[in-house]
């Protein structure tokens, strides 16, 4: 019986079905890229705002600070947004002719309050409490990244569920003493920068995160019912 395939098909089929899985892994991690990429998690990107609030100047130049504005941080799952009144205690005294704080002239004006934008929104499915995170030693900047240096405010991270559980799965890695939870400049212990927590120096932050989780009792909670209830 003479030969269907000639002796190169052979050859043609290993290179085919190797290309095939190359091309599979390929557009695997090009997707999960593109998953993490600010065009599809908004990471990294700014979002336009009513008013061009600069965290850079008001934290980071001006030092205010955090509880400033979010008033109920501490003791909601919402961290709050600021009434009118809160950004006219300053505004009513300087730049009181700048254009771009007409909107909140306007706002105080006309009692109605301006439209912000949230910036770090989560599915109506996911349960977050601010209040649990800053009593248990989480800092704003761990979630919000260099806030005091945005000048327009971005999403630090991608607020995917893993990125929520690579904390949960090992917070000492991340969790800071309380009295350092609202400093915008706070650095990890290290050698240079060294933490007290009780009178001890730690200078390493696992070290220093195992003494804070047994303090403030606490646990890595990864069950789907701690986010999702």
């Amino acid at each position: 019986m003479p030969q269907v395939f000639h002796r190169s098909a052979n050859l043609i089929s290993r290179v085919s079905i190797y290309g095939a899985v190359v091309m599979i892994g390929v557009l695997t991690y090009g997707l999960y890229q593109i998953e993490l990429s600010g065009w599809y998690s908004n990471k990294d990107v700014s979002i336009q705002q009513p008013v061009p609030f600069s965290h850079r100047h008001h934290v980071g130049e001006l030092g205010i600070d955090c509880r400033y504005c979010h008033t109920s941080v501490e003791k909601s799952s919402f961290a709050g947004l600021p009434p009118t009144e809160t950004c006219m205690t300053c505004h009513s005294q300087i730049w009181t002719n700048a254009d771009m704080l007409e909107p909140v002239r306007a706002s105080y004006r006309d009692n109605i309050s301006i439209a912000w934008v949230r910036v770090n929104s989560l599915p109506q499915f996911v349960y977050f409490d601010h209040s649990i995170h800053v009593r248990q030693g989480v800092g704003c900047t761990t979630c919000h990244g260099p806030i005091a240096s945005m000048p327009l405010t971005y999403r630090f991270g991608t607020l995917w569920m893993s990125w929520c559980l690579n904390c949960h799965r090992q917070p000492a890695a991340f969790v800071r003493p309380r009295s350092e939870v609202f400093d915008p400049y706070y650095q990890p212990p290290s050698s240079l920068t060294p933490v007290t927590f009780r009178g001890v120096k730690y200078t390493d932050q696992l070290a220093l995160g195992r003494q804070l989780m047994k303090d403030y009792k606490i646990y890595s909670l990864t069950d789907c019912d701690t986010c999702h209830r």
